[in-house]
């Protein structure tokens, strides 16, 4: 049972987590991009009716300094950027406006990312030997399979490093070609190893993601979307899952989507809370598992 009221709006989410005893919240799934970037990913959403059935207002849509201040004041200590390309020659330059923006604000945990294209390997690596704590793959929106031969030589390096990647990987909110369960089954049987984090908690494939987490010893779930009144409405979980994901307690991790959001920060949180799957479960998700994760001290 959680005894601690759920926040009543995003001005109390800093009251919530320090009556659960913590000492702010980690989000593993933020995102900022590139000012030309960022505007097109709005563009898209905006048209959220045509491509998901819904709409989608972004509640966040706001310049990168007015965003770092909301997160500030929510009292979210540690969050990625998490690039991610749509096609070849992208990635690169990604990466080093990540790597710039991490090293103008300490709170963020530098960010990169990848495409199955020739140099891949190079520029992971370099990635890697500038400090990159965190990798972001969108296999629906890069269209690729994650088991494609050019990035067989990334995988290894990453699972050699330990360095947690982001995918997102389910088939929600759209299906893509090379979606769902079974690429990330083949890739992990490739490399067990690997420091995966199921975005979205692999929805609509709930199920079969918690498999996932439960069969690989470093593969964790974010909870992006999840639970929320809109999720629930297109892709409900069945609460008789809830135990497993209870039992999971040690690798689910805060994820909010932040700033593209169809609703306030704190109605994340508060679909957390009403899981009811209890304080110490909450308390692993919003601080514990991210800061064990990345290495971060209170």
């Amino acid at each position: 049972m959680v005894s601690v009221e759920p926040p009543a709006d995003d001005a109390d989410v800093p009251r919530y987590w320090r009556q659960l005893g913590l000492p702010g919240l980690i989000d593993v799934h933020v995102h900022f991009l590139p000012d030309r970037v960022q505007t097109k990913v709005w563009e898209y959403f905006a048209m959220a009716e045509t491509h998901y059935g819904a709409g989608w207002p972004i509640t966040y849509a706001l310049p990168d300094t007015e965003r770092l201040a909301v997160l500030e004041r929510l009292g979210v200590r540690a969050f990625p950027t998490l690039p991610y390309p749509h096609k070849a020659g992208m990635a690169e330059w990604l990466n080093d406006w990540s790597a710039a923006f991490a090293a103008a604000h300490p709170q963020v945990l530098q960010s990169a990312t990848f495409f199955p294209e020739p140099g891949v390997a190079t520029y992971v690596g370099t990635a890697l030997d500038r400090g990159a704590r965190v990798f972001k793959v969108h296999v629906q929106v890069g269209r690729f399979d994650p088991r494609d031969d050019l990035l067989e030589p990334v995988w290894a390096q990453l699972e050699e490093a330990g360095t947690p990647v982001v995918i997102h990987c389910g088939s929600g909110p759209l299906a893509g070609e090379h979606t769902g369960p079974e690429p990330m089954t083949g890739l992990l049987e490739r490399h067990p190893a690997l420091r995966l984090v199921i975005a979205h908690l692999g929805m609509p494939e709930y199920r079969e993601f918690l498999d996932l987490a439960e069969r690989y010893e470093h593969v964790h779930l974010d909870t992006t979307m999840f639970a929320t009144d809109f999720t629930e409405r297109l892709m409900p979980f069945d609460p008789a899952d809830r135990p497993r994901l209870a039992a999971l307690q040690g690798k689910v991790l805060l994820g909010s989507d932040f700033p593209s959001i169809p609703y306030p920060y704190a109605h994340q949180l508060e679909a957390l809370h009403r899981l009811d799957l209890g304080e110490d479960w909450l308390r692993a998700v919003l601080w514990h598992n991210g800061a064990r994760l990345f290495t971060i001290e209170a």
